[in-house]
């Protein structure tokens, strides 16, 4: 841990904190646009983390997550550095939209370059002057607009010190995910950076549900990492990692009745939901391919053939998921201090 630390020209020394406004493109208008950066360094030498949320503008439940982060009084005895990034896409959010004014999205740019189109210069900036100077990071998602996801972390399971992080942020539910091109996990991969990704919610939509088990998740990762001291632990979840997942769809246009939710356990052959027509009479039904848990679901009432409905996680034993997840809503209570 150096004892100058630089972002965006502006330097950290140790036991400080600044709030940073990081310059990106310049809007035609005129106006300057800046990503807001939150740094809060240590006396004590660790490790740098970064937490960021809405890279996709209209995924705000990150936003009160990372609010709730900067506010906390655990950061007191800080270890290492803190860089909390409330908002990246900072256009998609003003346009309460998932895309970037070049019609890019953020998450597809990475690396991105200094010479690039407005999603590419972007990624290039949050790279360089965020990314890169950490050894860690969890970037905070949500469901699409109208979709709801079950509180999860994806992440590449194969390397141990990931999955460690991954069992220590401490929900039910961990995705083995490959990584994309382009995006941000892969970019932080190339450049040795950990990284997690945090699912929760839906777009456009505060759950507080998810920014509880967020929160929780992140101080959890902080005290794995010795950034925070350790505490003991009271009815620690067991999670499960879920090495495959799949889309069921609709087969008929029409309105949907769902009989399962979020989290639910469902086993193969099992109606999840039933489509009728304006009527009311039924056309279809959406039926259970395999055993799993429910981790996404359609939020609408109204599908047209070949919408994703749901989106099934499969376990070996989904009925020790199930009870894991109400273990996680018990201990999520609303004046719990972290």
């Amino acid at each position: 841990m150096a004892d100058e630390f630089t972002i965006g020209g502006v330097s950290i020394a140790r036991g400080e904190t600044r709030r940073i406004e990081l310059p990106v493109v310049r809007l035609y208008t005129g106006t300057d646009m800046a990503i807001p950066v939150y740094v809060q360094r240590g006396k004590k030498p660790g490790p740098t983390m970064f937490v960021c949320a809405a890279i996709h503008g209209d995924e705000l439940n990150g936003i009160e997550i990372i609010s709730r982060l900067i506010g906390s009084r655990s950061l007191k005895n800080l270890r290492g550095t803190l860089i909390a990034v409330p908002v990246v896409n900072v256009y998609g959010v003003l346009e309460q939209s998932r895309y970037l004014p070049d019609r890019r999205d953020l998450n597809r740019s990475f690396p991105g370059s200094a010479k690039g189109s407005l999603a590419a210069r972007m990624a290039h900036v949050f790279l360089e002057e965020i990314v890169s100077k950490c050894d860690y990071g969890i970037d905070l998602h949500t469901g699409a607009i109208h979709r709801s996801n079950l509180p999860q972390i994806r992440a590449n399971l194969d390397d141990h010190p990931t999955r460690d992080m991954a069992r220590a942020f401490g929900v039910p539910v961990l995705l083995n995910s490959t990584l994309r091109d382009g995006s941000l996990r892969q970019a932080a991969a190339d450049l040795g950076v950990r990284i997690l990704l945090y699912e929760a919610g839906e777009a456009l939509r505060f759950d507080e549900f998810c920014v509880r088990a967020g929160y929780k998740g992140i101080i959890n990762v902080m005290r794995h990492l010795e950034m925070l001291p350790r505490v003991k632990k009271k009815g620690n979840i067991e999670p499960f990692v879920a090495r495959r997942s799949g889309w069921l769809r609709a087969t008929s246009s029409g309105i949907v009745n769902y009989r399962k939710d979020l989290g639910d356990h469902v086993l193969k052959g099992e109606v999840l939901a039933s489509i009728s027509d304006l009527f009311g009479e039924e056309m279809d039904r959406v039926i259970c391919n395999t055993d799993g848990i429910v981790i996404g679901r359609q939020n609408l009432p109204l599908v047209q053939e070949g919408d994703a409905v749901f989106h099934i996680a499969y376990f070996h034993e989904p009925h020790e998921v199930a009870e894991n997840l109400e273990l996680l809503q018990d201990s999520l209570l609303p004046d719990e201090n972290y």
